[in-house]
């Protein structure tokens, strides 16, 4: 029988990007938007505020846009601060580099495995599905999903009790599926 986990996010990620007023590397978006229009141009910001300061400093979603040309739906959701359109452009990879920013996904994920009755099992298959693109290291996944520490899961990969057509090492961020034999 098939398992089926399911990453998702359990919070926004912070942004990685040096604070101007005192050079720390991190910051919180909470969903704030600022939108400016000058004539027919449109210029959008997502705000981000840096966890060691406070300060705030702007992510460009929009900039120099004729107002025309910018959906109405996307538009109403700025102005409703919406957290999911947040999440939905720190995501994407076009604002990703033009505001140079990484993101730190340390702390905000989850694993759902669905319950634990897949623990006493000799043989269990697992796919693992992504709902956003975080990524994560496959070890650190099935230790955590199994209950097991990940030395042994790296001990189950190097014995062939763990095996996957993908490769385990490094972190991912598509969907994969594994099989676990003990």
């Amino acid at each position: 029988m098939l398992e089926n986990w399911v990453v998702m996010p359990a919070c926004l990620p912070l942004v990685r990007r040096r604070c101007h007023a005192c050079a720390s590397e991190h910051f919180r978006a909470n969903g704030k938007f600022r939108v400016n229009a000058n004539h027919k141009l449109l210029d959008a910001w997502l705000l981000v505020l840096c966890t060691a300061c406070g300060d705030t400093a702007k992510l460009t979603v929009l900039e120099r846009m004729n107002i025309r040309s910018v959906r109405p739906g996307l538009l109403d959701r700025m102005h409703d601060n919406d957290p999911a359109l947040a999440a939905e452009l720190l995501q994407d990879p076009v604002v990703r580099r033009r505001n140079r920013i990484a993101l730190d996904w340390d702390n905000a994920w989850r694993l759902d495995t669905g319950g634990s009755d897949h623990l006493d099992r000799e043989v269990i298959d697992v796919s693992v599905r992504f709902a956003a693109r975080i990524p994560v290291r496959p070890v650190r996944l099935i230790a955590e999903g199994c209950g097991l520490s990940r030395a042994e899961v790296e001990r189950l990969i190097t014995e062939g009790k763990l095996v996957s057509a993908v490769r385990l090492s490094g972190k991912l961020s598509a969907d994969f599926t594994f099989t676990l034999k003990r």
